[in-house]
């Protein structure tokens, strides 16, 4: 067998074991899903009442929420434990993900990727918190009293499981603004310095991502483009502490040439001394006289 040969069948079997790996690891995330939805399902109509409390503590004695379609008293329930199961199988994910990248990554990249991978997680989860405790009471409430006195609010559960489930993405997602700002750094991409000249386009687009991520209110589109505003400067100031020393480097360097360029300017623009001054209108008498001189 050649070399080419062995080379060639080398490579098939790494990219064999990858791809039964990769497998594996994906079997053990839906496996994962699997079993918590298991272990909540018996409970779906009470996690369902319990989601929907901040909208309903708002609604009369005689309102209640409403199923239009036949199969949503079912189906609604269902799909907020499945997603739910996604959200609280979010570490295992992420760790089978991480499992699987992590061989190919230097120590390096190791050290910061994986405290960036359980910040990532947390800052979801707060994000989620975030909008349940904080955003969804102000949001409901303005919601129900802004109305006509003489309509009565009786809202389709599908419809406010997927209202709710857009603002926990979109807030989860918002969360990760400081891990955002710590990568880009990290690859290359900006500096921290330059990020802070940026910040007034920054907010603006802050606020723009709010606008896009939550329902056509004010209310929480404020509520989620402070916290990315709040977060993005807590990214800038991590990111600053992880790479202080390369911000360091990048002052050195952009200093050397304009320390080189003074100096060089300092040299050429000297003033000359009074003898000097003195010596130029001799030495030009004398090479004139060497020239008018017979030989």
């Amino acid at each position: 067998m050649s070399d080419e040969e062995e080379t060639d069948q080398a490579k098939s079997g790494s990219l064999l074991s990858h791809l039964v790996e990769l497998r594996d690891r994906v079997v053990r995330m839906v496996l994962a899903v699997l079993i918590i939805f298991a272990g909540l399902f018996y409970w779906a109509n009470d996690i369902y009442e319990y989601l929907s409390e901040p909208l309903t503590r708002h609604f009369g004695e005689e309102t209640t929420m409403i199923a239009i379609d036949v199969a949503s008293p079912f189906l609604t329930p269902f799909k907020l434990v499945l997603m739910l199961s996604v959200f609280l199988a979010m570490p295992v994910i992420l760790y089978q993900i991480w499992a699987f990248v992590a061989p190919g990554l230097y120590a390096k990249e190791k050290r910061i990727a994986a405290p960036l991978l359980v910040s990532s997680i947390i800052l979801f989860y707060a994000g989620v918190a975030f909008a349940y405790y904080i955003v969804f009471p102000l949001v409901f409430g303005f919601f129900t009293s802004i109305g006509p006195e003489n309509v009565k609010i009786s809202t389709d559960i599908r419809s406010y499981l997927d209202f709710i489930l857009a603002l926990f993405f979109g807030f989860g997602l918002a969360f990760e603004v400081p891990i955002a700002t710590i990568i880009l750094v990290a690859i290359g991409f900006t500096t921290p310095k330059k990020l802070a000249e940026k910040r007034p386009f920054i907010i603006v687009g802050a606020f723009v991502v709010g606008m896009l991520l939550t329902p056509p209110d004010i209310i929480s589109q404020v509520l989620l483009a402070l916290p990315m505003w709040v977060l993005f400067e807590a990214g800038l100031i991590a990111s600053i502490i992880i790479f202080k020393d390369r911000e360091l480097d990048d002052d050195d360097e952009d200093d050397e040439p304009l320390a080189e360029t003074a100096t060089a300017g300092a040299t050429e623009s000297q003033p000359l001394s009074d003898a000097e001054m003195n010596a130029e209108p001799d030495s030009a008498t004398t090479g004139s006289d060497s020239e008018n001189r017979p030989g």
